[in-house]
C-alpha cells in the first residue's frame, strides 16, 4: 500500500487569484497485495502477520453478512454460523473462542466495538458489510498496540463520501428465500472542507427454521471537517439494534430427523448499541502525526426465554393451565474510551526509523440483571412477575501506554521492538439468588507485555517476516461471579497470559501470484475454569495451559496470466486460504461433576484442525462471479472432548463442506444486479453446540437459500 499527498501551491507574488486546496490523499492496496504496509495509518506493522481484504459485491453475500464468504481470503478464521440473519459475527483464530468474537479486539475506524474488552468483551455490535470498504487483520502481535486479545485485532474501515462530488447516493435492495429482504441506502460527498457519508440498513426475514424471524436496523454517519491542509476533525455515530426470535437448540436425534425443527416459540433476543466517536488528526511536522480518538458505547442486550434442554418441549403446564414463566435477562452498558497516538518518522545516520506510541483510558459500567421471573406470555415482553435472581453492577477502569519502533537497519532489514504497560481495575457488587447471597469483589493488577518483529526484503516484491509477542486475556465478570453458594473464586486468580510466534514468507510473483505462508505457535497460559476442592467446593481458578501450532497459507493465482501472460479485459483466478491448527491442552484439569478430569492432550474446544476455503473467480469489465468451497474439520465444544450427549449440549461437531456462489452484473455505468446461492448443495450441518443462549443444544446451519439484489450508485 502506498500513500501520496498532493498540495496545490500558492505564490504571493502571482497576480492571479489562488487558494490553497485541501490535500488529496490516495491510499490503496497494490493489485493483488494482501498484507498491510510497514506503517499503516498511525500503526507500525513491519514484521507482523497482517491481512487486508477489500469488500467486493459479487465475491460474497454481503446483504446477509455471511462470514464464511466475507472472510474467505483470511486463512484460519473460524466462523460459527448462528443463523442466516447475519446479526452476529462469531469469529476466532488459532484455538480461541469464536462466540461473538469474544477473544478478538474488534474495531471500527480504529476504535473498539466490544462491550467491555476487560470484563465482558462479547462484540454485540455487528456492522452491515455493505458499509465496509476494507477489513484489516493483525494476529497475536496486535496485543502491544491495541491491547487485550489472543485472537488478534480486526478493524473495519468504513466507506467514505465521494471526494469528487458534493452529493452522491447509493442503494441496494435484496430479496431472498424465506421472505428475506435487505435495504441498504447511503449518501455521501464532499463540499469545500467538509466530507460526509451516512447509511441506513434494514434487514428482516422469517428465517430458515420456524420461530426464527428477525428485524435488524443499522445507522452510521461520518462528518469530517478538514480545518487545515494538515488536520481534520471527524464526528461519527453508529447504532445497531435488532429483535430476533430464537428457534432454540436441538439434540442429535432431533437434528438427524429434521434440522429445521424448532420447539421454541416464545424466545426472543434484542441488543441495542450506540457508538459515537470523535477523531482528531493533525500533522505536527512533516514527519510527526497525532491522532486522538474519543468514543463512547452505551446500550443494552435483553432476552426473554424458556430455558431448558432441547429434549424438553415448551408446552402448557397441566397443573396451571398455562405456559411456564420465561426467564428475563438484561444487561445495560455505558463506557467511555480515549486513545491518543503519535507517529514520528526519523533518521539517525544511515538508520531510518518510525516510532509509534500512545496512551489509553477506559471506564465502563455494566448493570447485569438475570434470572428474572418473566410472564407466561408468548410475545416479546420483558415484564416480570418475580424479582431478578442476579442483580449485579460491574465497573472496569483501564490505563495503558505502549511504544513500538521500527528500525530500518539496512534498505532490506528491519527490527520492530515494542512494550505495553497495562493497569486494570475491576469492581463488582450486588446480589445473587434473590438477595440471599451478596457478593463483592475489587481487584487491581498491572503488568508489562513485550515483543519484537523482524522483516527482510528478500526480493523486489517478497518479504520474510517474524514476530514474537506476549498476549493476555483478563479474567472476565463471569469468572469472578459465583454461580451458586458452593462456588468460590480463587483470591489469587490471574489473567491468562501467553505469547504468539510467527514466521512467514509473503509477496508477489510476476503479477501472476500473490501469496503469504507462515508457521505459528500460540501459548495460552493460565486458562480459567472450575475444579473441585477436597471439601467439595467448586473453585474458579487458573486450571492449566494450552498451545496452538500450525501453519496458514494464502495464495491468489491468475490462471489467465499464467497461461497467456496477459489477462486483458478478463481474468480467471483461483484463491486458497488454508490453515492447520493443532490446538491441545498441555496441562491442567477441570471439574467433571463428581471428580476432576485431566485435560492433558485434549483438543481445545471450538478449534478444528483444518479450515480450508477455495475460491474460483471470473472477472470481466461488467461481470464477476465467485464459486467458493468451504471445508471445516471435526471439532469439540467442551474441554473434556465429550463425543455425544442426550441433550445435544456437548459433543463432537462433525466435519462439513459447503459450496457458495455469488455474482455481480453491471448494467451501464451506475446500475447492477447481484445475487447468488448459499449452501448450493443443501448440506445439513452445524458449526457449534452451546449450553446457553441461543440454545441449549445444536444450532443448525442454514440449508440452500437464494438472494438477488438490485443496486445503483449515482
Amino acid at each position: 500500500m502506498g500513500t501520496m499527498v498532493s498540495h496545490a501551491q500558492s505564490d504571493q507574488n502571482d497576480t492571479l487569484r489562488s487558494r490553497v486546496l485541501d490535500p488529496v490523499v490516495i491510499q490503496g492496496l497494490k493489485d493483488g497485495e494482501h498484507f498491510l504496509p510497514d506503517v499503516s495509518g498511525m500503526n507500525v506493522m513491519s514484521g507482523k502477520k497482517t491481512e487486508s481484504i477489500t469488500i467486493e459485491t459479487g465475491e460474497g453475500n454481503l446483504s446477509q453478512n455471511v462470514g464464511r464468504m466475507v472472510f474467505a481470503r483470511i486463512p484460519g478464521i473460524n466462523v460459527w454460523d448462528m443463523d442466516g440473519a447475519g446479526t452476529q459475527m462469531n469469529i476466532g483464530t488459532r484455538g480461541t473462542d469464536a462466540h461473538r468474537a469474544i477473544e478478538m479486539n474488534m474495531r471500527q475506524n480504529g476504535y473498539n466495538t466490544n462491550s467491555d474488552m476487560f470484563g465482558y468483551p462479547e462484540n454485540h455490535y455487528t456492522v452491515p458489510m455493505q458499509g465496509v470498504r476494507q477489513v484489516q487483520m493483525v494476529r497475536g502481535s496486535a496485543a502491544l498496540q491495541f491491547g487485550s486479545q489472543f485472537g488478534g485485532m480486526m478493524n473495519y474501515i468504513m466507506k467514505e463520501g465521494d471526494s469528487t462530488k458534493a452529493f452522491s447516493i447509493e442503494s441496494e435492495q435484496t430479496f431472498g428465500s424465506y421472505n428475506f429482504f435487505n435495504s441498504y441506502n447511503a449518501i455521501g460527498g464532499t463540499k469545500g472542507k467538509v466530507s460526509y457519508y451516512a447509511y441506513y440498513d434494514n434487514r428482516h426475514g422469517d428465517g430458515w427454521r420456524p420461530n426464527a424471524a428477525y428485524n435488524y436496523e443499522a445507522y452510521y454517519a461520518n462528518i469530517k471537517y478538514r480545518f487545515s491542509p494538515k488536520g481534520s476533525l471527524a464526528l461519527q455515530f453508529s447504532r445497531m439494534d435488532y429483535r430476533q426470535q430464537i428457534a432454540g437448540g436441538l439434540t442429535d436425534d432431533q437434528f438427524r430427523q429434521d434440522a429445521r425443527e424448532s420447539n421454541r416459540t416464545r424466545n426472543f433476543f434484542s441488543p441495542i448499541l450506540n457508538i459515537p466517536a470523535l477523531i482528531f488528526e493533525t500533522e505536527i511536522t512533516p514527519r510527526t502525526k497525532l491522532q486522538i480518538i474519543s468514543h463512547a458505547i452505551w446500550g443494552e442486550r435483553s432476552s426473554v426465554q424458556f430455558i431448558n434442554t432441547a429434549n424438553v418441549n415448551d408446552t402448557i403446564n397441566t397443573d396451571t393451565g398455562s405456559f411456564n414463566p420465561r426467564q428475563v435477562d438484561r444487561d445495560f452498558y455505558s463506557g467511555f474510551t480515549t486513545e491518543a497516538k503519535i507517529l514520528h518518522r526519523y533518521s539517525v545516520g544511515k538508520t531510518r526509523g518510525a516510532l509509534t506510541g500512545g496512551v489509553r483510558y477506559f471506564d465502563e459500567h455494566t448493570k447485569r440483571r438475570q434470572k428474572g421471573v418473566g410472564t407466561t406470555a408468548s410475545d416479546f415482553d420483558f415484564s416480570l412477575i418475580g424479582s431478578y435472581g442476579i442483580d449485579l453492577r460491574f465497573e472496569t477502569l483501564n490505563y495503558a501506554a505502549f511504544v513500538e519502533n521500527v528500525f530500518w537497519l539496512t534498505n532490506k532489514f528491519s527490527v520492530t521492538p515494542g512494550l505495553r504497560y497495562e493497569v486494570i481495575e475491576s469492581r463488582l457488587n450486588g446480589v445473587i439468588d434473590n438477595a440471599s447471597f451478596p457478593v463483592s469483589y475489587s481487584g487491581k493488577r498491572s503488568f508489562v507485555l513485550a515483543g519484537s518483529g523482524f522483516q527482510y526484503q528478500s526480493g523486489k516484491e517478497t518479504q520474510v517476516y517474524a514476530n514474537i509477542s506476549q498476549a493476555y486475556r483478563p479474567y472476565l465478570y463471569s469468572f469472578i461471579t459465583p454461580a451458586t453458594q458452593i462456588g468460590v473464586i480463587d483470591p489469587d486468580l490471574k489473567d491468562s497470559k501467553g505469547y504468539d510466534i510467527d514466521i512467514g514468507f509473503r509477496g508477489r510473483w510476476r503479477n501472476i501470484l500473490s501469496f503469504d505462508v507462515n508457521a505459528f505457535y500460540l501459548f495460552y497460559g493460565d486458562r480459567i475454569g472450575k475444579v473441585l476442592t477436597s471439601t467439595d467446593v467448586l473453585l474458579t481458578t487458573n486450571i492449566g495451559d494450552s498451545e496452538a501450532k500450525g501453519f496458514e497459507l494464502y495464495g491468489d493465482l491468475s490462471l489467465t496470466r499464467l497461461l497467456d501472460g496477459d489477462a486483458g479485459k478478463a481474468n480467471v483466478s483461483l484463491f486458497n486460504s488454508l490453515a492447520y491448527t493443532h490446538a491441545r491442552y498441555t496441562s491442567g484439569s477441570i471439574s467433571g461433576g463428581t471428580e476432576n478430569i485431566s485435560l492433558v492432550g485434549n483438543r481445545v474446544e471450538g478449534s478444528p484442525d483444518w479450515i480450508n476455503r477455495i475460491g474460483l473467480k471470473l472477472t470481466t469489465p461488467h461481470f464477476n462471479t465467485t464459486l467458493l468451497v468451504n471445508h471445516i474439520s471435526r471439532q469439540f465444544n467442551d474441554a473434556n472432548n465429550t463425543a455425544l450427549s442426550a441433550t445435544g449440549i456437548v459433543g463432537a461437531v462433525p466435519a462439513y463442506s459447503l459450496l457458495d456462489w455469488a455474482f455481480k452484473w453491471a448494467i451501464m455505468d451506475h446500475y447492477y444486479i447481484s445475487g447468488g446461492v448459499n449452501n448450493v448443495a443443501d448440506e445439513r450441518y452445524f458449526s457449534r453446540r452451546i449450553n446457553t443462549y441461543p440454545g441449549p443444544g445444536i444450532l443448525p446451519g442454514e440449508g440452500r437459500t437464494f438472494y438477488v439484489s438490485l443496486g445503483f450508485k449515482l
